[in-house]
């Protein structure tokens, strides 16, 4: 075998199934070999943004990475920030970034760069391959990095030369290692804090917390303690509806989250950390828990959730059945004009049973995410790092990764304008993807940051950096041109017919609702 091979098919024997590829000529070799594979799907991104994003979604949903084919620091770069944003939700994902080869670099070509400096940033680990027979090595361990809990960003740099030689042969899969987890005397402290410390008392939840097994043990912890449940503002796979366990969510704002927060004595953390303000802010908190508040750690997000959550219910002697089951609920959409709200309600109404959606719907989607909570039971996954053009591809990886299920991308018009190409990728995979494009014509949360951050009487240029219709996008056409059958939607009545169509077909579907 050349290194490519080897190094391809060790990926494959470790349980890689799918590469999703936005290749050039340095990585011909690896394109060549991921063609040789049998069993592993290679899925093209038109922009690298596009890659890593889908690669994120996977990885949320698949429990276990894909790897993605990326041509040299340049292109990594392109996708840097879907993998800002996977690194921050604790998903596995495995890059192979290609590289001029080794005797070529000296002579600083156009694509030349420092591509480990670029990868370390949005990487939890990054190894350059020494040789071809290394190559393989290389990639047996990404693969175990990758699958460390809840998900790590590895990246393997991969020298042309390294690929093309021949004398490599795969290496066997490594063991990975079972997720840590918390100690006897942390659950115990926790006990005692939710028994007797002072209220009222809070258990806040995230990462792996709010997935239905370890929901359940958080509602059984709640029916023993009477204590209120709380997530993390995004999450990065919130499994939620009727059925499950209820949570509260902390809000975004970050004097709005100190103000909900600041009744509470008492917070035990499972799967995250105290949170703070997205940013600064003049004359405004950074740190959100209240002053004075008891804050125990039960579990790290890089710790067990679902252990410590039912070792913690086991330690109080919880009753076998959850406090805080979420009943269904439904909501009237106002006739006539389209509104967030209207969204909210129709797609509440029309969720169908275990469907995805991908949530970067801004301004504009938090009526939907809402009035879901009583709606047939889903996963939500959010943008859990706020680096926005997330949500179209984080609905091409979920899609790939549960073909059998519906995927929903709610997403703002001007998010979704970072990385539009993934409605080609739906269309030319056949992607059950009903896309939402919230169309306000605007940054609508810059407009409020503007006056969050004390700027007064802004003027035309300022505006003008914030607004979207001049000229106005028209997403319909976007989408018919990238294949994707597309809509537009003035009225709640026109909405919910285009809703009903979508849910009722297979494959890829777009409607533009405007707002």
């Amino acid at each position: 075998m050349n290194g490519a091979e080897a190094f391809i098919e060790t990926l494959a024997a470790s349980g890689v199934e799918v590469c999703f590829a936005n290749p050039g000529t340095s990585e011909m070799q690896l394109v060549a070999a991921v063609d040789r594979q049998h069993g592993m799907r290679a899925i093209l991104g038109l922009f690298e943004g596009v890659v890593t994003g889908a690669a994120d979604g996977y990885g949320r949903m698949a429990d276990k990475p894909a790897v993605t084919l990326l041509h040299l620091g340049p292109g990594l770069g392109n996708g840097l920030a879907n993998l800002h944003n996977a690194r921050k939700a604790g998903s596995p994902i495995v890059n192979m970034v290609g590289e001029h080869a080794t005797y070529h670099k000296h002579f600083n070509a156009p694509l030349t760069s420092d591509t480990e400096g670029v990868a370390r940033p949005m990487s939890d680990w990054v190894r350059t391959s020494a040789s071809e027979r290394d190559l393989a090595q290389a990639g047996a361990e990404a693969f175990a990095v990758a699958q460390s809990y809840p998900g790590k960003v590895a990246t393997v740099i991969v020298p042309a030369n390294h690929a093309w030689t021949e004398g490599s042969a795969a290496v066997p899969p490594l063991a990975l290692s079972p997720a840590p987890k918390v100690s006897a005397d942390a659950i115990a402290a926790a006990a005692e804090v939710l028994l007797n410390g002072d209220g009222p008392i809070c258990l806040f939840l995230g990462g792996r917390a709010l997935r239905a097994d370890a929901l359940r043990e958080a509602g059984r912890i709640a029916a023993a303690t009477g204590c209120r449940l709380v997530a993390e503002t995004f999450a990065t796979r919130h499994q939620r509806g009727a059925g499950r366990v209820a949570v509260e969510k902390l809000p975004y704002f970050g004097e709005q989250a100190q103000a909900f927060l600041a009744e509470f004595k008492t917070i035990v953390f499972c799967g995250t950390e105290p949170p703070v303000s997205f940013f600064a802010y003049p004359d405004k908190p950074s740190w959100l828990s209240p002053d004075g508040a008891n804050l125990v750690r039960l579990a790290s997000m890089r710790e067990d959730a679902n252990h410590a959550l039912s070792g913690l219910a086991s330690a109080l002697g919880a009753p076998a059945e959850p406090a805080l089951v979420q009943q269904p609920t439904s909501f009237e959409a106002t006739p006539g004009k389209l509104n967030s709200a209207s969204v909210g309600a129709i797609l509440a109404a029309l969720l169908p049973a275990n469907a995805i959606v991908s949530d970067e719907g801004a301004t504009q989607g938090g009526a939907s995410m809402l009035m879901c909570a009583g709606a047939a039971k889903h996963d939500w996954l959010q943008l859990t790092g706020g680096s926005i053009g997330q949500g179209l591809p984080l609905a091409v990886g979920a899609a790939v990764a549960c073909p059998d299920r519906k995927v929903i991308a709610l997403h703002g018009d001007g998010g979704a304008m970072y990385t539009n190409q993934a409605l080609w990728t739906m269309a030319r995979e056949k992607l059950d993807v009903t896309t939402i494009i919230l169309n306000n014509g605007s940054y609508a949360i810059l407009n409020i940051e503007l006056m969050r951050v004390g700027v007064q009487n802004p003027g035309p240029k300022a505006l003008s950096m914030l607004d979207l219709t001049n000229p106005a996008i028209n997403w319909s056409q976007i989408s018919e041109g990238m294949g994707v059958a597309a809509t537009r939607c003035e009225t709640a009545e026109e909405f919910r017919a285009a809703l009903e169509t979508a849910m009722a077909q297979k494959g890829p579907m777009l409607i533009e609702a405007m707002l």
